[in-house]
């Protein structure tokens, strides 16, 4: 199947109606990380039709577990899950946090041409950054353990805001690590359509 078909399929398996011209976005979007990827080595996926799957649809895979309008993506990389996720909730307010230069780059050209008034990005390393305000959810993808993702980037996240760590297998070990200062509201196996691996959504608080 083509990208497009890949993507359309995923999206009704996931029941997500996105806004109009936002699945074309998200094209373009792949299309702009193939480009900078050349030099930039965003990412090793390379087939469009597996960024498409492992890419777009594992990152809008979390979409019905996430509230508020605001959304700080940690360890941004090329943009995910928060570009996709921008794309699939357009009245949230998503800041892209990212130390790396080339890849900080690459996020504000692609918010830039995918015209996304709903992105800012930011280079900087989360340890250090200060931030404008709290945010409603504090979302990386493959970033650190949860312990250090709780130690790193929890004072971002509002009084009742969330943490949302986008994990592969079952993170037992992690969850047995993770401090006092935090706790789990829940796990969820995340169903990936098309994606022959294991995905879970940790969502942490404060407390």
């Amino acid at each position: 199947m083509s990208p497009a078909a890949v993507l359309a399929a995923g999206l009704t398996a996931l029941d997500l109606n996105l806004a109009e011209g936002a699945s074309e976005k998200l094209l373009e979007y792949l299309a702009l990380i193939d480009k900078w990827n050349r030099v930039y080595n965003l990412t090793a996926v390379r087939a469009r039709e597996s960024m498409v799957t492992q890419h777009l649809l594992d990152s809008l895979s979390v979409v019905p577990h996430l509230t508020g309008t605001t959304l700080l993506d940690v360890g941004s990389g090329a943009g995910l899950p928060g570009i996709p996720l921008a794309l699939a909730r357009p009245d949230s307010r998503v800041m892209l946090l990212e130390s790396n230069a080339k890849k900080s780059a690459f996020l504000k050209q692609a918010a830039i041409e995918l015209e996304l008034s709903n992105v800012e990005v930011t280079q900087a390393r989360v340890e250090t950054w200060i931030a404008p305000h709290r945010y409603d959810c504090v979302i990386s993808r493959a970033f650190a353990s949860l312990a250090e993702f709780a130690a790193s980037s929890g004072r971002h996240a509002a009084d009742d805001g969330v943490l949302a760590a986008m994990k592969g297998t079952y993170p037992q070990d992690e969850l047995d690590r993770l401090p006092a200062s935090h706790r789990v509201i829940f796990t969820i196996r995340l169903e990936v359509p098309e994606l022959h691996a294991e995905r879970h959504l940790v969502l942490m608080r404060r407390g």
